[in-house]
């Protein structure tokens, strides 16, 4: 009988952790007042590609977009050199604001976050780091995994971070515009982009 009763009590525990995960993974949005979804996990309301509006699509660009099992899954070209595409925000963010969002990189993937425009200096590289750069000595940086990206933006300077390590103290943006995400090369996956207005 005391075999059995400690087996309930380690099942008890484990039940426990992971309830207690549960709740703390959902309090995220307790957590950030303020912020609301870019992405809302089931479709590509709030972008488009071009002139076109891509409410209620799961897909853009001839697959290079897609929503898939809530998370916004971006595959590069396949032609050499590869061609460039991105999907906007309806909504340019014209003040200041913070923006937070989660990616995923492939082996050698390369994508980039336009910071309302597309010119390459207004770009934040999201990209395989350690193999692909630009920032290879993160500590944090979490291969094949999920990594969290903040970027800050107050007037026309951006303060980027990666899992809390800094990637760009003052990267220039210009004044207004939409925000974007770039398909370049290999696959990079995103979720949980959100933003909050006002600094």
């Amino acid at each position: 009988m005391r075999h059995r009763h400690r087996r309930g009590i380690a099942r008890s525990g484990a039940s426990i952790l992971i309830v207690s995960t549960l709740l703390l993974s959902l309090g995220r949005a307790e957590d950030e007042p303020g912020f609301t979804p870019l992405f809302n996990g089931e479709d590509l309301t709030g972008w488009r590609s071009g002139g076109t509006d891509l409410a209620g699509e799961t897909e853009a660009d001839g697959g290079r977009f897609v929503v898939k099992d809530g998370v916004l899954v971006v595959t590069g070209s396949t032609e050499t050199p590869p061609m460039m595409t991105e999907i906007d925000t309806v909504e340019s963010f014209d003040g200041d604001f913070t923006l937070r969002l989660e990616f995923r990189a492939s082996r050698d993937a390369n994508s980039g976050l336009h910071l309302r425009d597309k010119e390459f200096a207004h770009q934040l590289q999201i990209r395989d780091y350690p193999r692909v750069g630009p920032y290879t000595m993160l500590e944090d940086y979490r291969e094949g995994d999920w990594n969290a990206i903040e970027v800050v933006v107050t007037g026309t300077t951006a303060r980027c971070t990666c899992n809390g390590e800094l990637l760009e103290a003052a990267l220039n943006v210009p004044e207004r515009g939409p925000l974007a995400l770039q398909s370049e090369l290999n696959v990079v996956e995103y979720r949980n982009i959100r933003v909050r207005r006002g600094g």
